[in-house]
């Protein structure tokens, strides 16, 4: 028997991801100073763009982190409290910072606009207008995901969408055709999303019995792994880790038994066949996985064909449903927090 979700306001967000989406996109503007701004990356008056966040506003930055090198720039990725901390040194007028908070108050945020003294331009993405973060940014790029109730779902996708977005401003393509692409994200988010009871369903029944939770992926799937660990110990109160496929092979390995479940994000072509290969490697040796992506034999893990470049989007939305299924199973209400909140002010 299947056990039942016992609803609360964390599924009604994750339910409300595609509004959130619509609402952002159609609010998208280009804030005063992005421009002159990717104009000075364009002719090289920036030595490096450092990118920080913490928790899911850190790991949204790895497909922006890729696209940045991938064009040829320098770019950083470090947590907020580690950037304010340890690296102070990258705080100078040739450093372009990339500062994602939700809420755009959080202390290690704060403490980043304290370290900083305006010397190092800031571009924000923020759900807050009205934050510090949002007041003080050189340009600030606001989602519109509407008020969260705790564990990070609205405010993550829409993250990514805007992350994509400013990826392309910086990166020269059309802000244009960038938004045509983004606005599929709403559609293909509402269909999944859909058949979230069976989705729930189907997983609550692979799951039983499971003690222990890995979320692997290369390249952009990083995002979804971070997020996806982060967010099964916030909701369901259950163990789970994030990490590089590769890296699950120096250590984690060794742990495969019956009780151990590993989603593998299949990514794109370029590692498709080695996330594929080590899928079969844990079935083989004893461990459960699971494939997140286009070809996957289960539907609650099958992404939709066309996700290209919105794959990063999608790949959340499987794990999402694994944090529903999980808490169904222990009999308690997903994403009701009994000691985080959901702004921390403590460093």
């Amino acid at each position: 028997m299947t056990p039942e979700v016992i609803e609360g306001r964390y599924l009604g967000d994750i339910l409300d991801q595609p509004m959130a989406l619509k609402d952002t996109l159609a609010g998208l503007q280009r804030p005063a100073g992005l421009l002159q701004l990717a104009e000075q990356l364009a002719r090289g008056e920036f030595s490096r763009v450092v990118l920080t966040g913490m928790g899911s506003s850190f790991h949204a930055l790895h497909p922006l982190h890729l696209q940045l090198i991938g064009s040829g720039f320098g770019s950083v990725m470090v947590e907020t409290s580690e950037l304010v901390q340890y690296q102070e040194r990258l705080f100078v007028p040739k450093t372009l910072i990339v500062a994602v908070s939700q809420s755009g108050q959080s202390a290690e945020t704060v403490r980043l606009l304290e370290a900083n003294h305006g010397v190092s331009p800031v571009i924000a993405v923020t759900n807050s207008p009205g934050s510090v973060l949002a007041k003080q940014a050189s340009a600030a790029l606001l989602t519109r995901a509407g008020s969260e109730f705790s564990v990070s779902c609205k405010t993550y996708v829409t993250t990514l969408a805007m992350l994509k977005w400013l990826g392309d401003m910086l990166c020269g393509y059309s802000a244009e055709q960038s938004l045509r692409q983004l606005e599929r994200s709403v559609d293909l988010v509402s269909q999944y999303l859909d058949g979230w009871r069976n989705h729930v369903g189907e997983l609550a029944s692979r799951l039983q019995g499971i003690s222990d939770l890995f979320v692997v992926g290369r390249g952009p799937s990083l995002a979804a792994a971070g997020t996806g660990a982060l967010i099964t110990k916030e909701s369901a109160h259950f163990h789970a880790e994030g990490m590089s496929s590769a890296a699950f092979r120096h250590g984690p390995f060794e742990m495969l038994s019956g009780k151990v479940f590993v989603v593998v994000l299949s990514g794109d072509d370029k590692v498709r066949s080695l996330n594929q290969r080590l899928c079969r490697d844990i079935r083989e040796n004893g461990g459960n996985a699971e494939l997140i992506g286009t070809d996957s034999a289960q539907v609650s893990f099958r992404l939709a064909e066309d996700g290209g470049s919105l794959r990063p989007i999608l790949e959340i939305l499987p794990i999402q449903m694994i944090t529903l299924a999980l808490a169904a199973l222990a009999g308690r209400e997903a994403g009701k927090f009994e000691r985080a909140t959901k702004i921390t002010t403590i460093e």
